[in-house]
């Protein structure tokens, strides 16, 4: 039976990461996941997560499946988190989730539901946007098209083309929007920005979905969420993927949420049964432990506090590294590397060439993606110099 099956590629992000791994250079250095990496180069465990974790073993009674929903104290949490507890209380009748396998899973229930209504018009994503967004939303039999979003050139949100393109979504289409921290490119919209993004939302009728992966980790919890708050006040119909995965480091343990938010009860009532059904054929039930532990983490105050200010520490090192590496580059090369610093989150691009990416791989053991993206939580003290280094010996 699997005698005529193609090998197929892999992924190009893993795939990069697994070459690095198999590379024998003792200077080599992985900028390729994106996974938030501490100043040893690992990948930490927060302080809140493993006291919630000690208490829930302590605690713990049964590994019997939680709701098909998910764990409530979870949802309760990300709600008010996402859309903020005044918001949440206002239209709580009108707005249902689902717990998720992860952003992943999230942005899947979510493309399932949308696809469940009969939509008479396409997703649009932006150019570029996270690879597996396609995949994802595409699977389900939606038609995706683009919308240009990212301007090399000055290396931020080129948003005349995107209001451009914009102009042609109308009643039946979704556009797909980063709530913050684009990924790959880490340029933002601005808050004046997202108002116009609301308004035509309003005014042609198409339906906004957000990808909230990093909610935290660009200028704080609640400004990062500015624009999905904006939308979800404007336009009667919002869909929300929202993970735990960067912002309480919980990526093995695959934690997200998909959130509906609908104009009246009943839609709240059908969209949770969709979602619901659609979670049944797809892995049937929820996992527990990540979601248990975000739960504790967002309704116990003290954890809270201590969540908070830990991630907190996280934003102010990534944007400290952002800093050093753009001064690093500058008096390496005397060009202009300003953009880094002015860019959201973990991701950017470098400008380089396809050619100067591979360059730097084989000859330097600097694994970036062929877009020159590089992930700029993975830089610390003992690899920024061997990094700008490798970047100066192809410009």
């Amino acid at each position: 039976m699997f005698d005529h099956l193609p090998v197929l590629p892999p992924d190009s992000i893993l795939g990069l990461a697994a070459a690095c791994r198999a590379d024998t250079n003792p200077d080599k250095v992985d900028l390729t996941i994106g996974i938030y990496m501490d100043e040893a180069g690992i990948c930490p465990v927060f302080e809140a997560v493993k006291r919630a974790q000690i208490a829930l073993i302590e605690e713990e009674t049964t590994k019997s499946y939680i709701p098909p929903q998910g764990d409530q104290a979870f949802i309760d949490g990300m709600l008010a988190l996402v859309l903020g507890e005044e918001r949440l209380a206002a239209r709580s009748h009108a707005i249902a989730a689902v717990q998720a396998p992860g952003g992943c899973g999230a942005v899947r229930l979510g493309a399932e539901v949308l696809k469940a209504s009969g939509p008479t018009g396409k997703v649009w994503v932006s150019d570029p946007t996270w690879p597996v967004h396609i995949p994802l939303i595409g699977s389900v039999g939606l038609e995706l098209t683009q919308y240009r979003y990212y301007d090399p050139a000055t290396h931020g949100v080129n948003f005349e083309a995107m209001v451009d393109d914009l102009k042609g979504a109308t009643e039946g289409d979704i556009v797909l929007f980063h709530g913050c921290c684009h990924n790959p490119s880490g340029a933002d919209l601005s808050p004046e920005q997202w108002q116009v993004m609301a308004q035509m939302a309003s005014a042609q009728g198409f339906t906004p979905m957000i990808d909230l992966a990093y909610q935290g980790f660009g200028d704080g919890l609640e400004q990062d969420v500015y624009g999905l708050r904006l939308l979800v006040d404007q336009v009667p119909e919002v869909v929300i993927a929202a993970s735990c995965s960067k912002n309480m480091g919980l990526y093995r343990e695959r934690t997200g949420l998909a959130i509906y938010v609908t104009k009246d009860a009943r839609a709240a009532e059908a969209t949770a049964s969709q979602a619901k059904s659609a979670a049944r054929r797809i892995y049937s039930m929820p996992p527990a432990h990540g979601a248990i532990i975000a739960g504790r983490i967002l309704s116990d105050a003290d954890l809270r506090t201590h969540w908070q200010a830990e991630l907190s520490a996280m934003c102010e090192r990534i944007n400290t590294l952002r800093t050093e590496f753009r001064d690093c580059l500058h008096a390496a090369t005397g060009r202009d590397f300003g953009f880094i610093a002015n860019e959201k989150g973990m991701f950017s691009f470098l400008g380089l060439t396809k050619e100067q990416a591979q360059q730097v791989r084989v000859e330097r053991g600097l694994y970036m993606l062929d877009s020159s993206r590089i992930n700029i939580a993975s830089l610390n003290a003992a690899n920024l110099d061997k990094v700008v280094s490798a970047v100066a010996s192809v410009l």
